[in-house]
Formats: structure tokens, sequence, C-alpha cells
């Protein structure tokens, strides 16, 4: 019976990945505009900031649509199918669970924070309306 269960759902999966990936690209929301000195303060601070994230799950797609909204051009590291950064993720935020966005401030620490409505707050607060 597991079996039955273990492949209708990666069947699922297979046949929703496309159309979510589809369904982000055609809805994507429209991204602020900065001046040129403050978009390149904001690409600096981005530097120290990766998302680990999977293509099509569906709490990744929400942050990768706050992202382009904010207009932040953060690294995204493909857990799923990247085994180096699914080991990353493990060792440094303690769970494979995505997303996950890691921060490292300015002397070199290290915070993992998961779920996408706090990552988006954190996105929110810290580039937005106060960066443009």
């Amino acid at each position: 019976m597991k079996f039955l269960f273990r492949y209708f759902f990666r069947t699922v999966r297979l046949v929703l990945a496309p159309v979510m990936i589809l369904s982000e690209k055609l809805n994507k929301p429209e991204s602020i505009e900065r001046s040129p000195e403050a978009q390149a303060e904001v690409d600096a601070q981005c530097r120290s900031l990766a998302l680990y994230q999977f293509k099509t799950c569906p709490f990744c797609i929400k942050v990768r649509r706050e992202m382009h909204r904010l207009a932040l051009p953060i690294e995204l590291r493909d857990t799923q199918h990247d085994q180096a950064r699914r080991t990353e993720l493990e060792q440094g935020g303690g769970r494979v669970k995505v997303p996950c966005l890691q921060i490292t401030d300015d002397s070199g620490k290290v915070e993992w924070m998961y779920e996408s409505d706090a990552i988006n707050r954190y996105l929110d607060q810290r580039f937005g309306q106060a960066m443009v």
C-alpha cells in the first residue's frame, strides 16, 4: 500500500511541477524601483544572503516572489538536486527544510531562518520601503 501512495504522490508532483513553475513565471509581481545608488547598496547587502530552496516548493515560490517584488539578487541554492547544498543546509541549519534563508552578518556569524512567512517579513523589513 505504501508503494501505491508513494507513486501516486510522485506522479502528482511530476504533473504539477511544470504548472507551478509556469505560474510563477507568468504571475511575477511588479518589482519596486530604486535609484541606482540604492539598488547598488541593496545588491551589496544581498551578498550576505542565500536562499536554500526547491524549484517547485510552493513556500519557496512564495519567497522567490517576494524577492522579485523587492528586486533582491539573493543567491538561490537548490537543495533538491545539489547534494553539497543539502549537506550545507543540514549541517548549518540543523535540518533539511526549505525555504531557509542563510544570513551572514559583518562579523561572519551565520543565522538560519526557516518558514516562508518569517523570511518574507525579514526581507520586507530590511529591504522594503526604507530602501526605496
